[in-house]
């Protein structure tokens, strides 16, 4: 409480209780204290004696409030103890309406309720600066996902995992009582046991029976002591079946210190599979749920995160970051691209309202209801993805419109590329032939991937256009291919998504 108290009044109304008086008497009392302030005379021996006497009635002011206090308190428990109905009421009185000029105390409410508010800040963000996780693409591990690396556990142990903002779970490949790969395929494995910080989730809590539901928990539960389980499936067949856990998870800052971010739910894998995995040791979740990374991230740093994607022909000493909490001054500066993020309506992945697309100047003839998510459409970004897939209504107008462009090259079906669209590349081909693909969306923002973000390397001497049909009706995925080289800030509280053009090196 700002300022100090001149006078101070404590009102006490209290119906007695039987054995403090007599039953015909018991009535309503009260009880007034008044602590009042002497008016101070001109004292003409000095100032020096009228500040130790202000600091003796301050000191007897202290004193008696707590007599008072102590009297209050013994009262309740009295009351408390009475065999007959018993009730008290504390008439509380504003400080300002004890002074005849309330308005002298508004600048000290207005510091003290600032100082209120730094500390309540203080307390929300807990670390200066953001996270600043490394990120590169698979190419060396045989791969087309990104990957960067967590330290998980106490003591911390390091693991490369799959950057997915279409997961919501965070998991590594795990060894717990006795079940678990072990460190097979050049993966590492994380000894769930060794960790001192590792906490299972009970089978039959509320987190594991109705939270964790949609992120396909199991109902088996033998015992109450038995881990929560889960048998979690990704859209492109792969799965992962574990238990979960608690653990803590230390990540760089963008000062260069470490923060150890505890408490977090991961997955303790003990088996996958799927080509998603190849070359990683587990996925880092980073989709729009309350138990993913990106939520207990940016609940600490700040409520935006960025990434930037390299080529994904990139090696592994090419690289860029993950960040959580810091704002990407290069979307700053580049007009018209930002959109909204719809983080509602296609749960819990990143959806962005795109209303067309156009090859050069053309725009094409898509129907309408191909972007509209209420009716089984729309689009989202997903960096766990690596081509581009369309619905039927809009791959065939895409991948026909920009063949015929190609003709000039020969058509191939190489072994293993599951593209429809393949040419070889080995006589040449100049892309700026190709006209610009262009996403438009709500807002008029317009994302330009580069051509080599469409017209994809998938073999030696061939080149396959990025995209897949995914059906009809379909929700459209931007894959992480169609998104490299391009800086992408996620701001969840605006609900924003900005984006521009960017070497990432």
């Amino acid at each position: 409480m700002a300022g100090h108290m001149d006078d101070v009044m404590i009102t006490l109304y209290t119906i007695s209780p039987p054995f403090l008086v007599p039953y015909e008497e018991r009535e309503k009392r009260f009880i007034n204290v008044y602590i009042n302030t002497l008016f101070w005379k001109q004292n003409p021996k000095g100032a020096k004696t009228r500040r130790r006497k202000e600091k003796k009635m301050q000191r007897n002011k202290k004193r008696l409030v707590l007599s008072c206090l102590i009297t209050t308190m013994l009262l309740l428990i009295a009351a408390a103890d009475s065999t007959k109905a018993t009730s008290v009421r504390l008439e509380l009185t504003h400080r300002d309406t004890l002074w005849p000029n309330p308005l002298s105390r508004i600048g000290d409410s207005i510091g003290a309720d600032h100082k209120r508010h730094s500390l309540i800040s203080r307390k929300r963000t807990m670390y200066k600066g953001g996270v600043k996780m490394p990120l590169g693409s698979g190419i060396d591990y045989r791969t087309a996902q990104y990957f960067t690396e967590i330290r998980v556990g106490t003591p911390a142990k390091t693991f490369r995992v799959v950057v997915d903002t279409g997961s919501e779970l965070t998991w590594v490949n795990c060894r717990y009582r006795g079940r678990g790969k072990g460190k097979a395929e050049n993966r590492r494995v994380f000894r769930a046991e060794e960790s001192k910080s590792f906490r299972t989730v009970g089978c039959s809590t509320q987190t594991c029976k109705v939270d964790l539901m949609n992120l396909f928990s199991l109902s088996t539960c033998p015992t109450p002591s038995t881990p929560c389980s889960y048998d979690y499936r990704y859209a492109d067949g792969s799965a992962a079946q574990g238990v979960f856990a608690k653990e803590t998870i230390t990540v760089g800052l963008t000062t260069g210190r470490k923060a150890r971010l505890h408490g977090l739910l991961i997955g303790c894998s003990s088996s996958f599979s799927g080509q998603s995995f190849t070359g990683a040791d587990g996925v880092l979740g980073l989709a729009f749920s309350d138990f993913s990374f990106t939520s207990t991230a940016t609940s600490l740093f700040g409520a935006k995160f960025s990434y930037c994607l390299v080529d994904h022909l990139s090696h592994k000493n090419v690289s860029n970051y993950l960040i959580f909490g810091s704002s990407s001054s290069a979307t700053k500066n580049a007009p018209g691209r930002t959109t909204p993020l719809d983080l509602r309506v296609i749960p819990p992945f990143y959806a962005i309202n795109v209303i067309g697309i156009s090859l050069g100047d053309e725009m094409l003839n898509i129907p309408a209801q191909v972007w509209d998510a209420t009716a089984g459409g729309g689009t989202i970004l997903d960096s766990g993805t690596s081509l581009t897939l369309l619905s039927e209504a809009a791959y065939k107008p895409v991948v026909t419109g920009l063949a015929r462009y190609l003709v000039e090259l020969k058509r191939v079906k190489p072994e293993g590329v599951p593209i429809e669209y393949c040419f070889s590349s080995k006589a040449g081909f100049n892309e700026s032939k190709l006209p610009q693909l262009t996403f438009h969306m709500k807002g008029g923002a317009r994302f330009e991937p580069h051509r080599k973000s469409y017209l994809v390397d998938a073999a030696p001497g061939v080149k396959c256009l990025g995209f897949m049909a995914a059906g009809t009706p379909a929700i459209n995925v931007v894959g992480n291919i169609m998104q490299q080289n391009y800086l992408w800030e996620f701001d969840l509280r605006a609900s924003t998504l900005s984006f521009a053009p960017s070497s990432c090196t």
